[in-house]
C-alpha cells in the first residue's frame, strides 16, 4: 500500500493583497490540481497571525514532487506568487500515516 503525501506550504500575503483577492487567485489553480490523476484533496487556511497554509493531498511522493516542479510554469502562477511575501514561504512534503 502506498501512503498519500501531504504537500504543506505556509506563507504570508503581500501587504496590498486582500483575503478575497488571494482566494480568487488560488481558485485559478483548481483545474491544474484536478487534472493531475494523483490529486486527492486541497484546502487553504489562514491563522490569526496572518500565516496561510495551503494543504494538498497527493496519491504518492513522486506525483507530489512532479507537480511541484511544474507549478511555477503554469499560467496562473506569476500572479499567485506575486501575492506572497517571498521570504515567508516554506514548503514540505510529508507521508500521511493516518487520516480519518
Amino acid at each position: 500500500m502506498t501512503n498519500h503525501v501531504a504537500e504543506i506550504v505556509t506563507f504570508k500575503l503581500a501587504p496590498n493583497v486582500s483575503i478575497p483577492d488571494y482566494v480568487a487567485l488560488s481558485q485559478k489553480s483548481e483545474a491544474f490540481c484536478r487534472q493531475n490523476p494523483g490529486f486527492r484533496h486541497r484546502q487553504l487556511s489562514r491563522g490569526d497571525d496572518g500565516t496561510w497554509t495551503d494543504y494538498v493531498i497527493w496519491s504518492d511522493m513522486d506525483t507530489a514532487r512532479a507537480v511541484a516542479e511544474t507549478f511555477t510554469e503554469q499560467e496562473f502562477a506569476p500572479a499567485l506568487m506575486a501575492a506572497i511575501v517571498p521570504d515567508s514561504v516554506t514548503m514540505r512534503h510529508e507521508t500521511v500515516h493516518w487520516a480519518i
